[in-house]
């Protein structure tokens, strides 16, 4: 009786997988540039901590000042956010446009995964310390990674959909 049972909650448990599976499979079909567009955070912009952020990596803000500048938590969470939105945005362009440089596109993911592991590490410390040392020097790691990471989605779009380039500009 408990093996069936235990069966029959496995076979549930996958059937649940695969209809969420299918649905995102769906949704991610329907995007366009302009809805993840639209997706993008503005609450916090990156410009506090370098003027060319979009343009070149780097920042001009020591750790501590960068991390006053990014409102602490608040600009690691929209920056967490954003890097999925700009992971989606690659993706997208990897799907609809055969002249992608495909190095651009596995820097870009490989960013966007770094950036939202760093920002997680940085909330986890913060949650736990306040704005010690080490939350600032996490917060900094991340937040030069997503001026790197913008810059290169910059390009990307300058190549490939550069009607999108002042929305994008707009909404970083």
């Amino acid at each position: 009786m408990t093996l069936i049972l235990v069966q029959i909650a496995v076979f549930l448990g996958l059937g649940f997988y695969l209809i969420r599976w299918r649905s995102g499979v769906r949704r991610r079909n329907k995007q366009s540039w302009d809805s993840l567009l639209a997706r993008l955070r503005p609450d916090w912009s990156a410009r506090e901590l370098s003027e060319q952020f979009l343009w070149r990596e780097g920042l001009n803000a020591t750790p501590a000042d960068a991390w006053q500048r990014m409102e602490g938590p608040k600009g690691l969470w929209v920056m967490y956010q954003n890097a999925q939105v700009m992971l989606e945005m690659a993706d997208f362009a990897a799907r609809n446009s055969e002249a992608v440089d495909r190095l651009l596109l596995e820097t870009l993911r490989s960013d966007a995964m770094q950036i939202r592991v760093c920002v997680l590490m940085a909330l986890a410390q913060y949650a736990f310390s306040k704005a010690s040392e080490g939350v600032r020097i996490n917060a900094f790691r991340a937040a030069t990674m997503y001026t790197g990471m913008a810059a290169r989605m910059t390009q990307l779009l300058q190549e490939n959909a550069p009607m999108m380039v002042p929305d994008f500009v707009a909404a970083m």
